[in-house]
């Protein structure tokens, strides 16, 4: 004969001598251990982030500094770019990068509008952009100007791996399915940077994003990270 489910439990807490933790008790023992599992995730994850920042700051200081200086005697004026970007919950920060266009490139945009060849229209895409200088063109082709970004990393901005923070404009045209890509620290590079880069489409560029978001994990950093290196070398998608 089957017991019934409500007897079997009083039997256990009479015999046991246990008795189950009140159901409000349990709602919050189970809110701090998702948030302590959340917190520890996080600082491994910018533990990660700094030490990593540091020493690749350090290695490619040369590097650095002769990057700065081709894009001055390539183009006087100044060797960094700096943009307002929107970052986890929409919060704008100041995005660094190293300067591949000319001094006027924003102002030449509007012209260039009609030319986008983004198919969704949301980002802004040229393969053959005439703002791009000489030099230019090469430090993009392997992301080279985004290593000021590092600096970003520090700051707690940024992180090395996470969505690519949107320009305010675009985020305005953003869906509430787009808008899931702030919930999160935007990274240097990412799962769709190691897929296909700019060849990819906007919407494509959406759904890996939050396919990372959703199984996001130290490991998971570590591991594009290190598709990252050869991402950059082949130059694939790049522009």
């Amino acid at each position: 004969m089957e017991i019934d489910y409500r007897v079997r439990r009083e039997l256990l807490e009479k015999y046991s001598g246990a008795r189950p933790l009140p159901k409000k008790l349990r709602y919050y023992v189970k809110v701090f251990l998702w948030e302590s599992t959340i917190g520890a995730s996080y600082a491994a994850k910018r533990t990660l982030d700094v030490i990593a920042a540091l020493i690749l700051i350090l290695l490619l200081s040369p590097l650095l500094i002769a990057v700065a200086l081709l894009i001055y005697i390539d183009e006087p004026g100044p060797v960094l770019f700096v943009q307002k970007r929107v970052g986890k919950n929409g919060r704008h920060f100041d995005f660094i990068k190293f300067r591949s266009m000319v001094l006027n490139a924003e102002a030449l945009k509007e012209d260039l509008i009609d030319q986008n060849e983004s198919a969704d229209g949301v980002i802004f895409k040229i393969k053959e952009d005439p703002r791009i200088t000489g030099i230019g063109r090469f430090i993009r082709r392997y992301s080279i100007d985004e290593l000021p970004q590092l600096f970003n990393v520090l700051k707690g901005d940024m992180s090395l791996v996470g969505p690519r923070p949107p320009v305010p404009a675009e985020v305005a045209q953003y869906t509430l399915e787009d808008r899931k890509r702030l919930h999160v620290i935007p990274g240097i590079t990412g799962i769709w940077q190691v897929s296909g880069r700019s060849d990819i489409p906007f919407r494509q560029q959406v759904q890996l994003d939050l396919e990372y978001i959703r199984s996001r994990g130290l490991l998971a950093d570590v591991m594009i990270l290190l598709k990252t290196i050869p991402a950059v070398l082949l130059g694939r998608g790049a522009y």
